[in-house]
């Protein structure tokens, strides 16, 4: 009896792929022109968000935002659409970098499969942990020089001008990106019609949230039905083959699955199991933080007009974080085995009270940084 080939499924599932990243661009739009009308501006935006003018603040906020609905991808495509609604590149920048620290609590979530099994749950917690204390590392190192030098906001805006110098490559000039997604923007207004000023903006900007939330979560799970296999594939010849190998093949497979979460959950398990260990599997997750990009950069794309820069240059000091933490951190050998022994020591003491592994996840993603952001506020 032969089997029917599945052609149709597939077709249908690259059609869901194509509808939810219009959805995501949509709601990128969204939430941009919400908050510009909430905040009536940049200058209405810096009084928003002045109880964040702190960038340990907003640091934590974007940690803490990012553990809560465990996406990074999620926060940092809302980080873009409030940006090009006005919010402020300086608090914007330790948002980003509070994000790649959140985005770390799924797989540490995931290493708690192996709690029952001692040595199994200080090989995964172990393996987890190390993307904590690398994300960690590499905020510790540029976030000061961010601060006193502003060096990613320079570099990533003199980046966004090469894209957007020539008035034929604009991403200014995107208006066939503006007429595919103000419709539909527009749309959502009219349905929020009863509503005005910053009551509209509000709503507006809520239901982008929602709308970035859906399409990156639907995204994440039709790409892993779609490319999992495929992602799976390609870790299991790559780990252990070299640091070039596990990092260009992290990417490669955050990229395929749209979820950094999924690319490092997918090698706890191989970790608790035995066959790899946390050197090996580290340049894998370092492939994750620089792959992980990919959305940002799109929701970039949604956004026309004169915030469009500074849009894309959100966006590329995301990938500019990421890539530099990734050659200055694993480039150096001081630094490179400091995640591991961290990680190491903390597995250690995680397998012998379980209890403090736990307040380690509980303290660190959430109680930790509610306390700083709501005694700041």
């Amino acid at each position: 009896m032969h089997t029917q080939p599945r052609l149709p499924q597939k077709v249908f599932n690259w059609f869901c792929v194509a509808f939810l990243v219009y959805l995501m661009l949509v709601a990128v739009g969204t939430v941009s022109s919400g908050f510009k009308l909430f905040s009536g501006g940049s200058e209405g935006a810096k009084e928003i968000f002045a109880f964040a003018t702190n960038p340990f603040v907003a640091l934590l906020m974007g940690a803490l935002a990012t553990a809560l609905v465990q996406s990074s991808s999620t926060v940092t495509s809302v980080i873009v659409g409030l940006v090009a609604g006005g919010l402020p590149l300086n608090i914007a920048i330790p948002m980003i970098m509070g994000a790649n620290i959140g985005t770390t609590i799924t797989n540490t979530i995931v290493s708690f499969g192996h709690v029952r099994e001692k040595a199994e749950f200080r090989r995964a917690f172990s393996a987890s942990t190390v993307h904590d204390f690398f994300n960690l590392l590499a905020v510790i190192i540029f976030l000061p020089l961010e601060l006193a030098f502003g060096f990613l906001e320079k570099i990533a805006t003199s980046l966004s001008q090469l894209f957007i110098s020539d008035a034929n490559l604009s991403l200014k000039s995107m208006n066939f990106m503006k007429a595919m997604i103000s419709p539909s923007v527009d749309f959502f207004k009219s349905v929020l019609g009863f509503l005005d000023g910053k009551s509209l903006g509000i709503a507006l900007v809520i239901l982008g949230i929602g709308l970035i939330l859906v399409s990156v979560t639907g995204l994440g799970k039709i790409l892993k039905q779609v490319m999992v296999g495929k992602a799976k594939g390609i870790l299991h010849s790559a780990i252990g083959k070299g640091p070039v190998a596990g990092i260009t093949s992290g990417a490669m497979v955050t990229v395929m699955v749209q979820s950094s979460s999924t690319t490092t959950s997918l090698m706890i398990p191989l970790a608790g199991s035995g066959m790899f260990s946390t050197k090996q599997i580290y340049p894998f997750t370092l492939g994750a933080n620089i792959g992980t990009t990919i959305t940002a950069l799109l929701a970039a794309t949604a956004i026309s007009g004169p915030t469009a820069a500074v849009a894309l240059t959100i966006a590329l000091v995301h990938v500019l974080f990421n890539v530099l933490a990734v050659a200055i951190i694993y480039g150096i050998p001081m630094l490179r085995d400091l995640p591991l022994k961290a990680a190491d020591r903390l597995a250690i003491i995680g397998a012998e009270n379980k209890l403090m592994a736990l307040s380690y996840v509980l303290g660190v993603f959430f109680v930790f940084p509610s306390l700083i952001v709501f005694a700041m506020r």
